[in-house]
């Protein structure tokens, strides 16, 4: 679903010079699947993100989803995918339902088959409430919601959540990732990208630890338990950033 092959990322920077934001980045994500990218800040995991969903172009490699190249073929991809943020826009003077409507729209949904796919979206994600609630005075949990709505409008097989519970209260962000582990079960393909440990615990079927633009160990949580001879993901983490921080600064 998701094929990520050697993918680089680098920016020409004033004061640094070139900075790589990735370096020789692989992997694959499938159906029916969460996917995590776990990492601090600066891992790379947004800038990774940003060009499966189109937004940014790669400085070399390659990554297709559900078959589509990102470079030469965006609009299949845009078409294939879904994706939420913390910064996800949410339009102060459009209600729940007409922000909804207006991406599908964008999509090409009209009609009864869109309003029937609202209809279905709103009463799963327990939305009605909210339908003619104006953005501008929607609360977080309110604003995240219609942003999930937005991404899956389209009914699209992948779905990329970029730290999608940054900033929200324990019961908003529980209800997420109840509802994306609800799309896991619908057979979609999942990147859940985030820092913090307790989510990829719960959550993710395969863990990718970045740091650096790498990826410096991936497999399922007993895999990676398995393979570093430790049952606390906390230590495994810091374990792996610390030693290649250090191979860094020897060579």
């Amino acid at each position: 679903m998701i094929h990520v092959r050697e993918l680089t990322k680098t920016y020409s920077d004033l004061r640094r010079g070139q900075f790589v934001a990735l370096e020789g980045l692989s992997f694959d994500a499938f159906p029916g699947e969460i996917y995590g990218l776990l990492g601090p800040n600066g891992a790379g995991k947004t800038t990774a993100l940003r060009i499966l969903s189109t937004v940014l172009r790669p400085s070399g490699g390659t990554a297709t989803v559900n078959g589509y190249n990102v470079v030469t073929q965006p609009s299949g991809v845009r078409h294939n995918i879904g994706f939420v943020s913390t910064n996800t826009a949410v339009y102060d003077r459009m209600t729940a339902m007409e922000m909804v409507e207006y991406f599908g729209g964008l999509y090409g949904l009209r009609g009864g088959d869109l309003e029937q796919r609202i209809d279905s979206i709103f009463s799963r994600l327990k939305m009605n409430d909210i339908r003619d609630v104006l953005g501008g005075k929607m609360s977080t949990g309110m604003k995240q919601k219609v942003s999930i709505a937005r991404a899956l409008v389209h009914d699209p097989p992948v779905i990329i959540f970029d730290e999608a519970t940054v900033g929200l209260d324990v019961l908003v962000a529980r209800s997420l990732l109840t509802t994306i582990s609800d799309l896991r079960d619908q057979g979609k393909c999942i990147v859940f990208s985030t820092h913090i440990m307790r989510e990829v615990e719960r959550l993710c079927d395969r863990i990718a630890i970045m740091h650096r633009g790498h990826i410096l160990s991936e497999g399922s949580l007993p895999e990676l338990r398995e393979e570093h001879e430790e049952d606390d993901l906390e230590e495994i983490f810091f374990q792996l950033i610390s030693r290649y921080d250090e191979q860094r600064k020897a060579s």
